[in-house]
């Protein structure tokens, strides 16, 4: 067996940004209603000629670059995603054929807005036993699609992306000081209460339970996180950043405290994008290392958590 680790990131929006006072002018809403409710200043939608597709291959081709690869070093193409129309070509098929890579295994994982970990714990999973050697994991999800613009209480949450890692083999990631580059995932989903998150009908439209999913991730989840962490072999106080589901600005803020990550920086990217649902942890990250804000090597907790309530999170080394 060998480790893995993500080494290189991008990410990818529309053009088109969404204001609180544009949506104020479509919806019963207002900017101030906006802001303190979810913490949501400006969204990204995408238009008609941007699919999901599009926008996953555009991320993922920054990533490669970043990374020094081509195409056809990648062996294995995984995107997160629950904005799919099509059922094939998936969306990994397509990004393959976007960017002209040579015969990966390709496949979509649709586990909403915890996809991506669940996406990135494949991609580790699959290395470490030897199925792959350079993956392309992506979140990407177009939800303006999918929005009621005329339900006040969801669309002002929802906005179009993608981000995207590169994961490669590492054999000494395994042993590498501080921990493994990629570290072990904890993941699960409360079955009962999976209605809570639905896209659903024809054509699909999103809806939740707005307070039912609020209490569940400020209560249940920052024990779980934890966990992660203890899994890793890191303090919270230890990280060096915190990347969750940018779902709200107040589940985020108070998550984060709850899991003692004290000198951590915190993901804020919602305010900016708002919920892009399985892009919205690597589309953070890749921002925070665009930026700098995130010292190469430092242990990172991602923690999505959303759709089916479902969750999963990893520690992993800042590439």
């Amino acid at each position: 067996m060998t480790g893995s680790r993500v080494v290189a990131l991008g990410h990818y929006q529309p053009a088109k940004v969404l204001t609180n006072d544009d949506l104020a002018a479509m919806v019963d809403t207002s900017d101030e209603w906006i802001t303190s409710r979810v913490g949501i200043k400006t969204r990204h939608v995408g238009g008609p000629d941007e699919p999901v597709d599009e926008m996953a291959a555009h991320a993922g081709a920054k990533a490669l670059a970043t990374a020094g690869l081509g195409p056809s070093d990648i062996d294995l193409v995984l995107v997160a995603t629950s904005t799919a129309i099509d059922r094939s070509p998936s969306m990994a098929a397509r990004v393959a054929a976007r960017l002209g890579m040579g015969s990966p295994a390709v496949m979509d994982i649709n586990v909403v807005c915890s996809g991506f970990t669940h996406a990135l714990a494949t991609a580790d999973h699959a290395i470490r036993a030897g199925a792959a050697t350079r993956a392309l994991v992506i979140g990407a999800d177009k939800m303006a699609d999918i929005a009621d613009w005329t339900d006040r209480s969801t669309c002002v949450l929802l906005g179009d992306g993608a981000g995207a890692a590169v994961v490669t083999a590492d054999p000494s990631a395994e042993d590498a000081p501080g921990g493994p580059g990629i570290g072990p995932v904890l993941w699960g989903s409360v079955p009962e209460m999976g209605n809570a998150v639905r896209i659903e009908g024809t054509p699909p439209r999103f809806a939740q339970e707005g307070q039912s999913v609020y209490r569940w991730a400020t209560t249940q989840l920052p024990p779980i996180a934890r966990r992660v962490c203890d899994k890793a072999g890191i303090a919270p106080e230890d990280l060096g950043a915190v990347v969750l589901h940018q779902a709200n600005l107040r589940i985020i803020e108070p998550v984060a405290r709850r899991i003692g990550a004290v000198n951590a920086v915190i993901a804020r990217d919602v305010v900016d994008s708002g919920n892009t649902s399985a892009a919205s942890i690597p589309m953070a990250l890749s921002k925070l290392v665009e930026r700098g804000e995130v010292a190469s090597g430092a242990p990172v907790l991602l923690f999505g958590f959303g759709g089916n309530l479902s969750y999963a999170g990893q520690v992993i080394r800042c590439p």
